[in-house]
């Protein structure tokens, strides 16, 4: 229930207004999101470098409905790739992006698909140059199907190209042995919006049986798995995995959200763990803060603590 009224809340213009105006938000919110320009991000992305851990960073915004807007974030995109790669943060991987098919015009009538992929292409064109990688986010249930159809599309030109799976979604095991192939770069999450009960999973411990399944097939797969979550079960879970799989650390990473369990990421890292922290920057951040608040209510838990300790 809580899940459904955060989610419902994401989508309200007047529950926006009133959370982004309160006189205290804004504090909390840097405690998630590294800022709101290129430079904040960019402080921040070396700052978790030099801690030993990697960076995906998310330009927020999303369903663009204007051709200019798409193209003004696609831009953004390739102007933040030029700024890692002269702040030398970008070689090898260090930091890389995270696009969501929206932002860059997926849901533009028509020609939605075909503007999304060529704004991507541009992006994976100057992440190659920069010596990084792209992933492509996953959005609602309705956006599956053509955002894995414009990552066939421009895998065969960019290999290296990453995409998102949730484990909420009935269709994920399957996709999940679709893409776990050598070259393939695939994050698991569990997800974070809503779905009918034909398409998703409706309870928590569903959810995790999922995800448990569709890790197993990332892990014995050719493929590269990114595993996004903070749940200690499936932390212990994907340790358990990797090492009946054979894999070594070089072979797969942690990915965790920025501001949420700093404390076991530094853990991870010091293990010798990859883990990558999942660094949003930019103004438009409510629908992705509250997202976060409905996957797990020890997020939200932590969200009302750091609100009440800032008055």
């Amino acid at each position: 229930m809580l899940r459904r009224v955060l989610l419902a809340a994401s989508a309200s213009d007047r529950i926006r207004k009133i959370i982004t105006t309160a006189p205290y938000t804004r504090d909390v919110v840097a405690r998630f999101v590294a800022g709101d320009t290129t430079d904040d991000v960019l402080a921040t992305a070396g700052r978790l470098l030099a801690e030993g851990m990697l960076a995906t960073v998310d330009y927020l915004g999303e369903d663009t409905t204007d051709p200019e807007q798409a193209a003004a974030v696609a831009d953004t995109y390739v102007r933040l790739l030029d700024a890692l790669g002269e702040a030398g943060l970008a070689a090898g991987g260090l930091a890389e992006l995270s696009v969501k098919p929206t932002a860059i015009g997926l849901g533009l009538p028509g020609h939605g698909e075909k503007t999304a992929a060529g704004h991507l292409a541009r992006i994976c064109a100057a992440a190659a140059a920069a010596g990084t990688t792209v992933t492509l986010d996953m959005e609602d249930h309705t956006r599956v199907e053509a955002t894995l159809r414009i990552l066939a599309e421009l895998r065969p030109e960019f290999p290296r190209l990453g995409c998102v799976l949730q484990s909420y979604l009935r269709r994920t095991e399957a996709d999940c042995a679709a893409l776990a192939v050598p070259g393939s770069r695939v994050r698991l999450c569990k997800g974070a919006y809503q779905a009918p009960h034909d398409v998703a999973f409706g309870t928590r411990a569903e959810v995790d049986r999922s995800y448990a399944r569709c890790l197993r097939l990332l892990m014995y797969g050719g493929g590269y798995p990114m595993v996004a979550t903070h749940d200690p079960r499936l932390i212990a879970i994907t340790h358990a995995q990797a090492s009946l799989a054979g894999r070594n650390l070089a072979s797969f990473e942690y990915q965790m959200l920025y501001g949420i369990r700093p404390a076991e990421q530094r853990r991870l890292a010091d293990d010798g763990a990859q883990v990558r922290v999942y660094l949003p920057y930019g103004r438009d951040w409510y629908g992705y803060l509250v997202r976060r608040l409905a996957e797990r209510p020890a997020n939200l838990a932590f969200f009302l603590r750091s609100l009440a300790s800032t008055r």
